[in-house]
């Protein structure tokens, strides 16, 4: 627990007792059928990190060391658990420094309890919400744990502490019956896809840090007054409401159209350090669909007909409800920057090649902005016109 004075200021055991009790299982198979899929998605991880090695040059010609990341098959449950601790992880000095706001007293206590508890229950819903839709992910931020291991630690300057890759077994078989396409084509796609994040935090150190680094600034920025939070809330749910008595229909309409939640509840200085933020994940994000693509051809036979389907899938939703909360938590520019990304890294590939996009990883002046995600032969002439010069 996070505790202030004996009170907690998010329950995090309530956080995964929520998300757990409100998630389903999953689709339903049989203990052979579970122990044969667990068994091909680890062979799918170690079969891609060739594949994506070769494919992307990101160690040059040089022989790629081991990650040394270990790769997680696990249910929903798990993907919880794993990114509640990833949350307690990033959120250590924000939550440091609203302990010093914190009023003493038996006043504060009781506030801090309660709050605690009723945040626990949100961030169950939120995760409860998200864990029947990820099918991967390479979790770079929570510490290692007994039944969730990470990669260890490597010591010295510029180097970070090595994550782990989970895949989630029940949403990815869940996607391919959905889809109705090739089960063991899915999974080895999927895999293309999360080995190529596993390599790009393990073969660009500095990135990490450089990522929660970002995060950190955007968390210091946040307003520690509650009413000053509260009062943005109000707002930004007032604009999602048409301001109150306004027709539903008018309700996604106006200057916010595009814009979340998270986004209306932003400072000035939040919205510079998103639009940094939102850059690096969508070079990330695109970079791997990239790479899935790109590698496809070779060793999935079915690569079309799953790209073809699967982006379907990415575009539809699942329903209103579920377009309402993928609005309102800001997924919808989730999968805009699947989309930007891809096109970027394709464009600049087709300008300067593989090793020249490969550039991007050099340093932090290097990676594109918001802009230049829009605009790859920015990027282009920004980077290797100086490098030339």
């Amino acid at each position: 627990m996070t505790s202030i004075g004996g009170s907690e200021m998010v329950d995090w055991n309530l956080a995964v007792a929520t998300a757990q009790r409100l998630t389903r299982p999953g689709p339903e198979v049989s203990r052979d059928e579970a122990r044969a899929i667990v068994a091909e998605l680890r062979a799918h991880a170690q079969e891609s990190e060739a594949h994506v090695r070769e494919f992307t040059r990101m160690y040059g010609d040089a022989e790629a060391p081991p990650h040394g990341t270990p790769v997680l098959i696990v249910d929903r449950a798990g993907w919880v658990k794993a990114n509640v601790a990833g949350f307690r992880e990033v959120m250590k000095p924000l939550l440091g420094k609203m302990q010093a706001r914190r009023p003493g007293g038996p006043g504060g206590v009781v506030l801090g309890t309660v709050g605690g508890k009723v945040t626990g229950v949100e961030v169950g819903m939120l995760l409860s919400f998200l864990s029947s839709r990820v099918l991967g992910q390479y979790e770079t931020f929570a510490p290692p744990s007994r039944d969730m291991p990470a990669g260890p630690v490597k010591p010295g300057p510029g180097e970070s502490r090595a994550g782990r890759l989970l895949l989630v077994a029940p949403n990815i078989v869940h996607v391919e019956r959905e889809l109705d396409v090739d089960p063991h084509d899915f999974r080895l796609w999927v895999c293309l896809h999360e080995e190529t994040h596993r390599t790009q935090f393990s073969a660009v150190p500095w990135l990490r840090d450089h990522i929660e680094g970002e995060i950190q600034a955007f968390l210091g920025e946040t307003e520690l007054d509650a009413s000053t939070v509260i009062e943005r809330v109000r707002e930004a749910v007032q604009s999602f409401t048409g301001s109150g008595g306004g027709k539903e229909e008018d309700a996604d309409k106006g200057r916010d159209e595009d814009r979340s939640l998270v986004d209306l509840v932003q400072t000035p200085s939040q919205r510079e350090i998103l639009a940094r933020l939102t850059a690096v994940m969508s070079l990330l994000e695109g970079h791997a669909d990239f790479v899935m693509d790109g590698v496809g051809p070779e060793v999935v036979a079915t690569v079309a007909e799953i790209r073809e389907k699967f982006s379907q899938r990415r575009a539809s939703g699942a329903g209103r409800l579920d377009q309402a909360l993928r609005k309102l938590l800001g997924l919808d520019a989730k999968l805009r920057q699947y989309r930007d990304g891809e096109r970027f890294v394709r464009a600049v590939v087709d300008e300067v090649g593989m090793d020249g996009f490969n550039r991007v990883w050099t340093s932090p002046n290097t990676l594109p902005t918001k802009s230049e995600i829009a605009k790859p032969a920015e990027w282009v002439a920004r980077v290797h016109s100086r490098s030339e010069s």
